[in-house]
């Protein structure tokens, strides 16, 4: 007899699927078996790292540091890359991924023991480079909002990217920040239907409360850009010109995107999801999406894996050149102001002017 497994709903992935570095592989029990408050259950593990920030090597990413107060990530975003770093840790990059979150309570004073060396040339640090920093659990344990202390501490850039509207809990300390060149902020924005947000990213801020925080943070002069990010043709691509006419009115000062791609586990993940979730489009997305990356759902080849190539990511490519063309001429994002970080971390350089 088969056993039709039900859609999780409030979950991203409905699967967890192998974890390569184990050579045991047990069976989950039916997921007919669990009650509404197992199958959402959320737990958090206390992890101790030594270091909180790597050195970034990927030429597709603007910043050369990445940090990441959580592994794992609540959200639950089914198309999410991060999930292939789940089994590192010994988990599965399916359910695992977003129901069992690492926390690194200590990341504050790792940042802060790196950044005040002596030897540690300021360059700007991207938070969330990984999973979001802003993610659920995070209204609670304040990580984020205490590694935003540190770096304000030493006057150091950080480039923030997040899907949460909790970001404005820390306008005290942005603001101050962008006040000096030190911040800037990309809100992903990956659709304007509620609907489809809700399938695919189902703990995530609401379309409009994102819209309201890129509104927000532009108030506060905090430098903040839309992230359309990932694009996945059949699904979101239509609304290319919807989210830059939308977020460039709110205030937002550049539009980025990036091409879907299902490398390692998350290839499986996704095409479960799709086909349980929106079954008479799957053949199609899936198509669409092989279609940009050489006939495959993975790419991990630099310069290609994040914008695709083809026939149809160039329309894509092309639609980006020309909303950005139209609704954010004109519209700039200051450097990062790198030099104050040393006259903090050195006061005695302030006497020589």
């Amino acid at each position: 007899m088969q056993i039709v497994t039900p859609y999780i709903k409030g979950r991203g992935a409905q699967i967890n699927t192998p974890n390569q570095f184990q050579e045991l592989v047990y069976d989950e029990d039916p997921a007919v078996n669990l009650d509404d408050g197992e199958k959402l259950k959320t737990e958090y593990i206390n992890v101790h790292p030594k270091t909180m920030l790597n050195k970034v090597s990927s030429p597709d990413i603007p910043l050369d540091w990445s940090m990441n107060p959580y592994q794992g990530c609540e959200h639950g975003c089914v198309y999410c890359y991060a999930r292939n770093t789940h089994p590192y840790w010994g988990y599965s990059a399916g359910t695992d991924f977003e129901q069992k979150i690492l926390v690194k309570k200590n990341a504050a004073e790792l940042v802060e023991k790196k950044i005040k060396h002596p030897n540690w040339k300021a360059a700007p640090i991207m938070l969330s480079g990984n999973t979001d920093c802003y993610q659920p659990i995070e209204k609670k344990l304040e990580i984020t909002r205490s590694i935003l202390k540190v770096l304000w501490k030493y006057r150091h850039p950080v480039g923030i990217v997040t899907k949460n509207s909790l970001i404005l809990r820390d306008l005290d300390i942005l603001s101050k920040m962008a006040g000096h060149d030190l911040v800037h902020v990309a809100i992903s924005i990956t659709t304007l239907d509620e609907g489809l947000r809700r399938l695919l990213e189902p703990r995530t801020a609401s379309v409009h409360s994102r819209l309201h925080t890129i509104e927000k943070l532009s108030k506060f002069n905090i430098p903040v850009k839309a992230m359309f990010a990932p694009v996945i043709p059949g699904l979101n691509d239509h609304e290319v010109f919807k989210v830059a006419e939308y977020t460039s009115k709110l205030g937002a000062r550049g539009l980025a995107y990036t091409m879907v791609r299902l490398n390692g586990d998350v290839g499986l993940i996704f095409e479960d999801w799709i086909r349980k979730a929106l079954p008479d489009r799957a053949d199609k997305v899936l198509g669409k999406i092989k279609n940009c990356h050489g006939g495959q759902l993975k790419d991990s080849r630099f310069g290609k894996r994040m914008r695709g190539e083809g026939n149809y990511a160039d329309i894509i490519h092309a639609q980006f050149r020309l909303a950005k063309k139209k609704y954010f001429a004109g519209k700039t994002t200051p450097a990062y102001n790198i030099g104050l970080h040393e006259k903090v971390k050195n006061p005695q350089l302030t006497l020589f002017g």
